[in-house]
């Protein structure tokens, strides 16, 4: 089973737990400080997806498999949860949400759409994979080796969230070679006949151009009662890039 993150309810209510499936690259731990603080009345449980951190390398990466991941999280957790899912979690979200509609009550889905991207993602594999991490012991040294590479210090903080500096040398915590083989599969999306009618948020970065107009017809589809949201200035990180009022908007819609 995947790794979970899980934080407890601080006044506990009768709210089902919500589960929050990060982006490509990332980990339950990115999503540490708005996690604990949506747990004022519900359990919150951060899952590290297959092949990152902590969570069981496979040779595959593809949305049914991912949302399978999911749905075993959820019923260990009673079979039932509110999800969460940004980018790459949010496409997993969207799968598990349309072919076994019995475990989402309520969906929110961050910045992406259910529509196939042409954009490539490897690059980013080919500059994690390029650091010889055997000269490297700090965080610093990590970032000057990768800036050669990666020129958005933002961009590079979020890469080095994952480079475990426990072991020496330090060691990437993501399966570098399967994301880059399966990225095809990452950046597009398998046909579905299903349609989850239960409550669905999509709430993007106004600045982002991941769900675009010509997305909408195709999206209420697939969630007949597809809400949409913007967060003003922020872009595709937009949990990141406006927590609190990622976080609101969040709040606001589960306790609908």
């Amino acid at each position: 089973m995947l790794v979970t993150l899980v934080h407890p309810a601080i006044t506990p209510s009768n709210a089902p737990p919500l589960v929050i499936a990060h982006g490509l690259y990332g980990s339950g731990r990115n999503w540490g400080v708005i996690a604990r603080r949506l747990a004022d009345q519900r359990d919150v449980v951060a899952v590290d997806m297959r092949n990152h951190g902590g969570s069981p390398r496979a040779t595959v990466q593809g949305y049914p498999e991912m949302a399978a991941d999911l749905a075993e999280v959820i019923t260990s957790l009673g079979g039932r949860a509110d999800v969460l899912g940004h980018s790459m979690g949010g496409k997993a979200a969207m799968w598990l949400a349309l072919t076994a509609p019995e475990r989402v009550r309520k969906l929110i889905v961050a910045d992406i759409a259910p529509v196939a991207y042409d954009h490539d993602q490897t690059r980013h594999v080919h500059a994690m994979r390029g650091i010889n991490l055997e000269g490297i012991s700090t965080r610093a040294e990590a970032d000057a080796a990768l800036s050669g590479a990666v020129d958005d210090p933002a961009l590079r903080a979020f890469f080095l969230q994952s480079l475990d500096f426990r072991s020496k040398p330090p060691h990437w915590r993501l399966n570098l070679d399967v994301l880059e083989a399966e990225m095809a599969k990452i950046v597009g999306w398998p046909e579905t006949s299903g349609q989850f009618t239960g409550p669905t948020l999509f709430l993007t970065g106004a600045n982002s151009r991941y769900v675009l107009a010509e997305h909408r017809d195709r999206i209420r589809a697939l969630f007949a009662h597809a809400r949409f949201a913007k967060i003003p200035g922020a872009g595709h990180w937009l949990h990141a890039e406006k927590p609190r009022e990622f976080e609101e908007t969040v709040r606001v819609f589960l306790n609908a």
